[in-house]
């Protein structure tokens, strides 16, 4: 027959066990919420932040990736962004990304291919209109970057193009980066043979570039 001593023993062990059991759970749970917390920059781009002509992981895009993890932790970045994009191919994307990313702030920067290919202003005006309000009917934040054009598109054109993201931020309201390409527009060096994508060196200063437009929405 056991003594009481023994069986007393063999209690507390099984009630130290069980307490160590719900602690380990506890802790878990608790850091749950951490991992449920992360939020999502999402970027909808064409091929200037789909680092065309280079590995992904030298993009601008990319880069901020990085410095999201080392300075906002919490924060990671989803790049759906398409070389060759068009401002109705990320109208007709929108919804789409906005579900499987759920994102907190959404980056615009579309438009570039419009212009290029000279297709009607008010049209590429109203498929970014349909991005921004998309994004914020989904309670996001907005960041558009804007695009200028060569002035040998004609300056009513060239003019009316870039008005048409002074516009759009002025009417509803969310953050601007005037012109993406403003800190290299001027360097022959900082773009590809095509004189069109920047070369990955110039790839940091578009990201410095953009980070003080993009870090107020972060809070």
């Amino acid at each position: 027959m056991k003594s009481i001593n023994a069986v007393y023993g063999a209690c507390l062990g099984r009630v130290q066990r069980g307490v160590t059991t719900v602690l380990t759970v506890l802790l878990l749970l608790a850091a749950l919420p951490a991992f449920a917390a992360e939020r999502t920059v999402l970027v909808m781009g064409d091929s200037l932040s789909a680092a065309y002509g280079l590995a992904p992981e030298q993009g601008w895009v990319a880069l901020l990736a990085e410095r999201l993890r080392a300075e906002s932790p919490g924060w990671k970045v989803a790049n759906a962004s398409i070389s060759g994009e068009t401002t109705a191919g990320g109208a007709s994307r929108i919804a789409g990304e906005l579900k499987r990313h759920q994102p907190e702030v959404v980056v615009i920067e579309l438009g570039a291919n419009d212009g290029l290919r000279g297709l009607d202003l008010a049209q590429t005006r109203a498929n970014l209109e349909r991005m921004v309000e998309a994004a914020k009917a989904a309670g996001a934040r907005v960041l558009l970057l804007g695009m200028r054009i060569p002035p040998n598109y004609g300056p009513d054109y060239t003019r009316g193009f870039e008005r048409n993201y002074q516009a759009l931020a002025e009417e509803h309201e969310v953050a601007l980066l005037p012109f993406l390409l403003e800190p290299i527009a001027m360097d022959r060096e900082a773009f590809q043979a095509d004189n069109l994508h920047p070369v990955a060196d110039a790839q940091p200063t578009l990201r410095d570039h953009v980070w003080p437009a993009l870090r107020p929405l972060l809070d």
